[in-house]
Formats: C-alpha cells, sequence, structure tokens
C-alpha cells in the first residue's frame, strides 16, 4: 500500500516539476539550473516504477535509494532556486512540503525493506 501511494505521489510531483521547469525557461528565461531540479525531480518516480520490477529485494532497495538520493537533490535545487529569486516563497514551501513527504515515504521504504 505504502508504495502504491508512494507512485501515486512521486508522479503528481513529476507533473509538478516539468510546470516548474516550463515557468522557469519561460517565464524566467533559465535554463541550466531549470534542468536540473527537472532531471531530479522526474527521477523520483522513474525510480520508483523501476524498483516496482525489480530483479531482487537489493534490487529493489538499491532503486529506492537512488530514488531517496535525487528526492534530497530535488530538495536542494528548490531552495537553492528559491534563495536565487528564481521562485516564490509560497511556491517554494509547496514544492518543499511534497519533496519531504517523498522523502519520508522513501526512507521508510527503504528501511522497512532492508529489514
Amino acid at each position: 500500500m505504502k508504495e502504491n501511494l508512494l507512485k501515486i505521489k512521486s508522479y503528481a510531483f513529476a507533473i509538478r516539476i516539468v510546470k516548474l521547469s516550463q515557468f522557469l525557461q519561460t517565464e524566467k528565461k533559465e535554463f541550466v539550473m531549470s534542468k536540473q531540479v527537472l532531471r531530479s525531480g522526474t527521477a523520483i518516480g522513474a525510480l520508483n516504477r523501476e524498483a516496482e520490477f525489480g530483479q531482487s529485494k537489493a534490487d529493489f532497495i538499491s532503486k529506492m535509494s537512488i530514488s531517496l538520493k535525487e528526492a534530497n537533490e530535488t530538495e536542494f535545487w528548490l531552495s537553492f532556486l528559491k534563495d536565487t529569486g528564481y521562485i516564490e516563497q509560497n511556491l517554494f514551501d509547496s514544492l518543499c512540503s511534497d519533496c519531504k513527504e517523498l522523502i519520508a515515504m522513501l526512507v521508510a521504504t527503504v528501511k522497512t525493506a532492508k529489514k
């Protein structure tokens, strides 16, 4: 059940990240950081999908751990975009809240899978 909710939330987050990247490129004319946050933010859900059909428990744990690393990197880029004035506080708060929720879910998933 947790993985299913994680799958749904990471997919919805990826859509928000795509829209953020589009906004940064069209409205702010920012192309480097927008691609970085796009890559890491969409990788979270892609890796969850990959893990779903992992070849082994170790493969599942590895993919979920990489997804966790991508979520952590995404949180960095969101903070950096806020602190450099590319996104406003309210957008940052919303996206960062979703990102932190994904991080918590991924930490729990990895811990549970390692038991």
